[in-house]
C-alpha cells in the first residue's frame, strides 16, 4: 500500500532524526525543526528510538494519540506561524505565549483549534475556513 508505506517512511525519518539529535549529528533545518518538537516530547523518546512501534496504529476511539499525527501538528502550526497564515496568526501566537508564559502550551492550545478546523473541514468536504479557525484562536485571548 503506497499510504503504509509513506507512512512508515515519514515515521522512519522521525526516528533518524531523534537518533541524528541524541547524538549530536549534523542536521539539516528540516532536521533541526522535528528534533526541536520532539524534545518538547519526553513522552515519546523511548518510542523513538525503541522503533518497533512505528507500524502501530493509533485509534482515537481506543483513547490513543497518534505521536507523529501529534508531533506533525506542532510543525504544521509552526509552519503557519513563520508565513502568519492566516494573517494574524502570528499575533496570536505571540500574545497567547505571552499569556501562558510558555510556547508548548500555546502550541498546544492552539493545536486543539487547528485539528477542529481540518476535522470540521473534512467532515463537510471543504477547504479549511481559515476565517473561523483564526476566530477560534483569537478566543483562546480571552479565557
Amino acid at each position: 500500500m503506497l499510504y503504509t508505506s509513506e507512512r512508515d517512511k515519514l515515521r522512519q525519518f522521525y526516528v533518524d532524526t531523534w537518533q541524528k539529535a541524541r547524538f549530536g549529528s549534523p542536521m539539516d533545518p528540516m532536521e533541526t525543526m522535528v528534533a526541536r518538537v520532539i524534545e518538547q516530547h519526553p513522552e515519546y523518546h523511548e518510542m523513538l528510538v525503541n522503533s518497533k512501534h512505528l507500524g502501530n496504529e493509533y485509534k482515537p476511539e481506543d483513547g490513543e494519540t497518534n505521536p507523529f499525527l501529534h508531533m506533525g501538528m506542532h510543525l504544521g502550526l509552526q509552519e503557519q506561524v513563520s508565513m502568519d497564515r492566516p494573517a494574524g496568526i502570528q499575533q496570536v501566537y505571540q500574545q497567547l505565549g505571552e499569556k501562558l508564559g510558555d510556547v508548548h502550551k500555546t502550541e498546544h492550545a492552539m493545536i486543539d483549534c487547528l485539528a477542529e478546523s481540518l476535522w470540521s473541514a473534512q467532515q463537510n468536504s471543504v477547504e479549511p475556513d481559515e476565517q473561523a479557525y483564526l476566530r477560534a484562536l483569537q478566543k483562546l485571548l480571552l479565557t
